[in-house]
C-alpha cells in the first residue's frame, strides 16, 4: 500500500460498513467491480481481481459462445471466489450467450451498449442469474429496474472506450437519490479510494474501475500497451472526435496517437467519395465504423501502441506502474479508510 500509515481498524470497518450492499449482491469481499475491457479483462485478470477480494467481469465481447465457454471455464480454473460476464447486447447470438453463462452456473451477467432485449434478462433470471444494466439516465434507470435489472451501473464519460455525454459527476446526482429499489455501481474516472468512498457516502453501493487495472501484473495486455498507460495523462485520453454529423461516429476514449489522427483522415476522405459518388451512403458509414476494426487486439495483444486503439479512461493518470491486483486493491480500500480516519481526527 502507499499510505505510509496503516487506517485504524474502524476506518476499514466503516468502509465494510458503506460497501455491504454491493458486497453482498456481488458475493466478494469488496464492492469493487472490474470493468469489461475486450482483450483485456480475460480469465487472468478477472480471476486475479475475484481472488483479491474484489469482482471481476469478463469481457466477452464479440466472442462466439464456444469461445465464451473457454474463457469461463479458464476462469474458474484460476479462482473459486465468484465473477461475472459481460454480454453486448447487439451481439447476433446474445441469448446463446446467455445459455453458456448458465450452463456454466456464472452468477451475475453484464448487459451492456444498449438496452438489452427483455427476453435475454428473463432467460438470464429464470436460470438463476443476477442482472446487471448500465444507466445512462434516471428515465433509463427505471425503465431497466422494471425491465428486471437486479443491479445497475451508471458510468459516466470519463470512462474509456465507449462514452456516453455526460460526467459521473452529474449521474450520480441524478441517479443516486432517486433509485434505492437496487444496487447502484458507479463508474467512469475512478483512480482512487478517496473518489469511491464520496459516491459510497452519495448512496453508491460500490465501483466499478477498469483503466486502474490494465497495469496489474496478471493482466495479459502487452507490455508496451501497460506503458502507454503509465506514461499517459488524463488529457491525453480524448474522445474521437466526429467530422460530419451526417456520418455519426460513437465517441471513444482512447490515448492519442497516430491512428486516432490517421481516423480524421479516413473520415474526411471517405466523406469526400461519398460526395464525389464512389460510395453510398451506408458503404460511407461502415467503411468509417470498420476503420477501428481490430485496433484494441493491435494494440492490447501484439503491442502496436501508435495505430492500435489504447482506450483508456481519465483516471489514466492516475496509474504509475505495474502492480498485482491485490495491491491495487489494498491501496484503493486504505486511501478509502485513510480518509475516514483523517476525518475523525479531525473531528475530534
Amino acid at each position: 500500500m502507499s499510505d505510509a500509515v496503516r487506517a485504524p481498524d474502524w476506518a476499514y470497518a466503516e468502509i465494510d460498513r458503506l460497501m455491504a450492499r454491493g458486497a453482498a449482491f456481488f458475493g466478494s469481499r469488496y464492492a469493487i467491480m472490474g470493468g469489461a475491457m475486450s482483450w483485456v479483462s480475460e480469465r487472468h485478470l478477472v480471476a486475479a481481481l475475484s481472488n483479491a477480494g474484489a469482482f471481476g467481469v469478463i469481457a466477452c465481447g464479440a466472442m462466439e459462445p464456444p469461445r465464451l465457454a473457454e474463457e469461463i471455464a479458464g476462469t474458474q480454473a484460476l479462482t473459486q471466489k465468484p465473477f461475472g460476464v459481460n454480454l453486448i447486447t447487439m451481439h447476433p447470438r446474445l441469448e446463446q450467450l446467455v445459455d453458456v453463462c448458465l450452463e456454466a452456473k456464472v452468477g451475475h451477467i453484464v448487459f451492456a451498449g444498449g438496452i438489452p432485449p427483455g427476453s435475454a434478462i428473463k432467460k438470464a433470471k429464470e436460470g438463476g442469474a443476477k442482472v446487471v444494466c448500465f444507466a445512462p439516465a434516471l428515465v433509463l434507470a427505471k425503465r431497466m429496474i422494471r425491465s428486471g435489472a437486479d443491479a445497475l451501473v451508471i458510468e459516466g464519460s470519463e470512462a474509456g472506450g465507449h462514452i456516453g455525454p455526460v460526467s459521473l459527476n452529474v449521474l450520480a446526482q441524478e441517479i443516486l437519490p432517486h433509485i434505492t429499489e437496487v444496487p447502484v455501481f458507479v463508474a467512469g474516472g475512478i483512480g482512487r479510494g478517496e473518489a469511491i468512498l464520496s459516491y459510497l457516502e452519495m448512496g453508491a453501493a460500490g465501483a466499478q474501475l477498469g483503466t486502474r487495472f490494465v497495469c496489474a501484473t496478471e493482466c495479459i495486455a502487452h507490455p508496451a500497451f501497460k506503458q502507454a498507460f503509465i506514461r499517459g495523462a488524463a488529457r491525453d485520453a480524448m474522445p474521437t472526435v466526429q467530422l460530419d454529423e451526417t456520418f455519426p461516429v460513437i465517441p471513444v476514449r482512447a490515448l492519442q496517437n497516430a491512428g486516432t489522427k490517421r481516423f480524421l483522415e479516413h473520415q474526411a476522405e471517405t466523406i469526400r467519395r461519398f460526395r464525389a459518388g464512389e460510395l453510398d451512403k451506408d458503404a460511407a458509414q461502415l467503411d468509417i465504423e470498420h476503420f477501428w476494426a481490430g485496433a484494441l487486439r493491435r494494440a492490447v495483444i501484439e503491442g502496436d501502441v501508435e495505430n492500435g486503439s489504447l482506450m483508456a479512461g481519465q483516471s489514466v493518470g492516475m496509474v504509475t506502474k505495474e502492480q498485482p491486483a491485490a495491491e491495487i486493491i489494498a491501496e484503493l480500500i486504505g486511501q478509502a479508510a485513510t480518509a475516514i480516519a483523517a476525518r475523525g481526527r479531525n473531528a475530534a
